[in-house]
């Protein structure tokens, strides 16, 4: 049997390679699917064989733009699709038109399969933001004619039904929850240890957009709150990232307007997802902007504080009942101390947050399992 997937794979997004990572730990463990039967269409792929041992082909064929994109893309990778047993489309946050290719991509490997009658599922996606008439047309589309369709938070689900997607749409676990730490955290007794994770929000090099304001306020609230941090706690910092190189870039520029540098560490590293876990595991607490730099964390029982520069941030905490840990990032810009104070409020239930952190890891284990168990219908009696 032969098995194609489908996301934004091989784009050193380190957090969308722990998706990958744990699909294909699923795929292995789970239904005994060999590596050289697994094919993943990769916007790198000798970067994602390398990686992970498996065929891989070109996610899309750049044109001049998007619809003739669009139609080579199709041209050259049907007769890969054909080729398929099966078609997982996910995870992570594909189910958008915020950089104005996702849905029509994605969507394209939905009309492929059908075409070519092969079973697909969505699996594990983030949906939004959906705002053109098209983007909303081609997510219908791939959803309406998937074998089945799960997302990774009741918001996303929500979205998909109110563009028009009448089926049946399951909330399970993300796949980088498949991936396990090499070892058991133990709890800490106090906060000493501080990882960072910081996004180039509205940078040209990440976002659609530019705003140069916008990012300049950015980064100097971050940096002013990094000191109060450690000035009121005495804490120490490290920042990783899990975008490289955009966030070690913007890592610099906050570290630049800190002034306790000497409390800061700097990993400039291209981590690995299992990487990611074990800096997140050597942490008391995780300051989390990225949504997966605060999945690996969960993921490594280590608490977390996050900074929602995106909903799909904020849908998570609130997800886990964690609303409380959670900071909007124009909130963070308007408040110098906002991340002392959250850690203020932490530090007299640090026992039970602990305790807190190693049930929340076991749950989003237990929902990812039972996700890829349950949503991938056909595919044990074609073994």
């Amino acid at each position: 049997m032969k098995i194609g997937i489908v996301g934004n794979y091989g784009n050193n997004n380190n957090g969308d390679e722990a998706i990958l990572a744990g699909i294909i730990k699923q795929l292995l463990e789970f239904y005994n699917i060999p590596k050289e039967n697994i094919v993943v269409f990769s916007n790198n792929p000798p970067q994602t064989s390398n990686r992970f041992g498996v065929d891989s082909s070109p996610l899309y064929y750049k044109r001049s733009s998007a619809t003739l994109t669009f139609i080579e893309t199709i041209k050259m990778n049907s007769p890969l699709i054909r080729e398929l047993d099966f078609l997982i489309i996910g995870g992570g946050g594909i189910l958008m038109d915020f950089y104005n290719r996702e849905a029509q991509l994605y969507g394209s490997y939905g009309i492929m399969a059908k075409w070519a009658k092969i079973p697909y599922i969505i699996y594990s996606c983030g949906a939004g933001p959906l705002n053109s008439t098209i983007g909303k047309w081609f997510i219908r589309q791939l959803a309406g004619n998937a074998r089945s369709v799960s997302v990774r938070d009741p918001i996303s689900r929500k979205l998909l039904k109110s563009i028009g997607v009448k089926r049946s749409i399951e909330v399970v676990g993300d796949p980088s929850f498949a991936l396990l730490p090499v070892k058991t955290k133990e709890p800490t007794s106090s906060i000493k240890k501080v990882g960072v994770t910081v996004v180039p929000y509205y940078n040209l090099a990440y976002w659609p957009e530019a705003d140069d304001i916008k990012y300049d306020n950015y980064v100097q609230s971050m940096a002013t709150n990094l000191d109060a941090l450690v000035e009121d706690h005495g804490v120490e910092l490290t920042f990783f990232s899990t975008k490289y190189p955009h966030d070690v870039d913007v890592t610099v520029d906050v570290y630049k307007r800190m002034e306790h540098k000497t409390k800061v560490t700097i990993n400039r590293d291209n981590l690995t997802p299992q990487e990611l876990i074990e800096i997140s595991a050597e942490q008391d607490l995780v300051i989390g902007t990225r949504l997966h730099s605060v999945y690996l964390a969960v993921n490594a029982q280590t608490p977390v504080v996050a900074i929602a520069y995106h909903h799909k941030v904020r849908d998570f905490m609130n997800m886990v009942e964690l609303s409380d840990n959670c900071v909007r990032i124009e909130d963070l810009i308007k408040d110098d101390a906002i991340l002392s104070q959250k850690i203020n409020a932490i530090k007299p239930v640090w026992r039970e947050t602990n305790v807190r952190s190693v049930e929340l890891a076991t749950q989003m284990k237990e929902k990812t399992k039972l996700g890829f168990e349950q949503f991938i219908p056909n595919l044990k009696e074609k073994l």
